[in-house]
């Protein structure tokens, strides 16, 4: 079957706010910085109320990193849930409006569309407060599996497995994709997301996929060791490729028995960490899709985290293509 996708991403439909804040607002609302912690519809709308102005735009995991991927040219694909109402439009407007395609169908009734709210402390480190809404009801029903096998990579977000009807979605795209010749990729997005799910976390990484995406506390939660070593050498017999970042440190590509080492990217001062992730990955699989090497594909990751960082919000204000182009040999597609 002709590929018509480098990457199609599953994941939760948010719309982001992103504010400036002091660390005594986090102390007053009893949130950990650095961390991502759930809150239900009424926590959401206090918390908004109390926040200062701030930047709103689509947003999401695995939205990001589509996003980025049609940026650097990639052909791009999500499927996530937003419900009928002005967010999911926004939403839906402003994901399309990158060169991803979207064509999951909007909710008639339920919850509303997903919104997180990212506060940012001077350090730059963000702090997210999360209402999932819409984007929990997921289920394998909407499922656009025609999209889904016709994918070279398909890449899931770690933060929609705490919901079940998601994860038989997950379960059963992962199916599609390999059935058609493609391959499983897997963000562990939040290590108190791993904490939660553990265990049905390790089967997946070990049984359904082949790339797997995590940052330093999110390997050692998934593992439950305080050694990155120790992790490392656990994670390297459970999946093809593992890229794992280390903040200023950099990263580390594992590829069966050989471990590249990748250098940060200092563009700039560091702004806002939202989306430093997310951003690795869409360079890292977009690499891989052109069918470049794993440690270029590490490099261009560390280059679109270290341009994103240098500016509020999760999605690139400069042509990451052109910053590709400029720092690397030209990419051209792999037939």
């Amino acid at each position: 079957m002709v590929q018509q996708y480098d990457v199609v991403g599953i994941g939760n439909a948010i719309v982001d706010v992103l504010v400036h804040s002091e660390e005594t607002f986090l102390d007053e609302h009893g949130l950990v910085k650095g961390t991502m912690a759930l809150v239900d519809a009424d926590q959401a709308e206090r918390l908004y109320a109390s926040m200062g102005p701030g930047l709103e735009s689509s947003g999401g995991s695995a939205a990001n990193t589509l996003a980025a991927i049609a940026q650097l040219g990639g052909r791009a694909g999500f499927i996530g849930r937003v419900r009928n109402d002005q967010l999911g439009a926004i939403f839906a407007h402003d994901l399309r409006a990158t060169g991803a395609s979207y064509d999951t169908p909007p909710a008639e009734d339920g919850p509303a569309t997903a919104r997180c709210m990212i506060l940012v402390t001077p350090d730059a480190q963000r702090t997210m407060c999360t209402f999932l809404g819409a984007s929990t009801r997921l289920d394998p029903e909407d499922l656009d599996l025609s999209m889904v096998r016709r994918s070279k990579v398909l890449y899931l977000e770690g933060y929609l497995w705490d919901a079940e009807p998601a994860k038989r979605a997950f379960l059963a795209a992962a199916e599609e994709v390999r059935a058609h010749g493609g391959e499983v990729a897997l963000s562990l997005s939040d290590p108190f997301c791993v904490d939660r799910h553990r265990d049905s976390f390790l089967d997946l990484v070990e049984n359904h996929v082949d790339i797997l995406f995590a940052n330093e506390h999110e390997i050692l939660s998934l593992y439950a060791t305080d050694r990155f070593e120790t992790a490392v050498d656990h994670v390297r017999g459970h999946c093809r490729l593992a890229a794992l970042t280390r903040s200023e440190k950099g990263s580390l590509v594992l590829e069966g028995e050989r471990t590249h080492i990748i250098d940060p990217f200092v563009l700039g001062p560091l702004v806002d960490t939202t989306g430093a992730g997310d951003s690795y990955a869409a360079g890292f699989l977009y690499g891989y899709t052109q069918g470049l090497p794993a440690e270029r594909c590490g490099a261009i990751g560390s280059l679109c985290a270290g341009q994103v960082v240098t500016q509020m919000g999760p999605r690139s204000s400069v042509d990451l293509r052109e910053l590709v182009l400029r720092q690397f040999s030209p990419v051209t597609r792999a037939a």
